[in-house]
């Protein structure tokens, strides 16, 4: 009986271990292969006594969205100009096809005032905020499933700080 018990810990283990690698591979493969758009970011407070130097990001997307009346998961569309900023055009329940200058990003609408894409902190080494201030956009690298990471700030003439 024992010998079923620890074979079944092992089980878990290496079940839990694999959907972790999994993970980390897909993530290392957004970052690799998924298309760079940069989203305004919103003004927002920057710093948090508790978490330490962070910057809590807004995008101007989300702006004069009502979240009680869209689908709490579903895709916002963007159309990305030639610097590769995102522009919202639609909001749509599913995955559906687009044009080639769009971008599909999956969000999430948990609540009736929440409206996450699901990058909306961004740590940074403790006496950088002067740096950071320069933000302008947020820089996402997307996959074709519309799963997003943040990839880093960018300031108003395109280039990552």
């Amino acid at each position: 009986m024992k010998t079923i018990k620890n074979g079944i810990v092992i089980l878990n283990l290496l079940l839990f271990l694999g959907f972790i690698n999994w993970s980390i591979a897909h993530k290392e493969q957004t970052l690799a292969d998924g298309k760079l758009v940069l989203l305004r970011l919103a003004p927002v407070d920057p710093r948090s006594l508790i978490q330490g130097d962070y910057m809590r990001l807004r995008y101007a997307i989300s702006d004069d969205i009502n979240a009680d009346s869209i689908s709490k998961v579903g895709f916002v569309i963007l159309e990305l100009d030639d610097k590769k900023v995102g522009s919202r055009i639609s909001l749509q329940p599913e995955l559906k096809p687009i044009k080639p200058n769009q971008v599909a990003v999956k969000y999430f609408a948990p609540d009736d005032w929440a409206f996450r894409i699901g990058a909306e902190s961004f740590f940074f080494q403790e006496g950088q905020a002067n740096k950071y201030e320069k933000a302008v956009f947020g820089g996402l690298r997307v996959d074709d499933a519309g799963n997003s990471l943040l990839v880093g700030l960018y300031d108003s003439t395109y280039v990552k700080l």
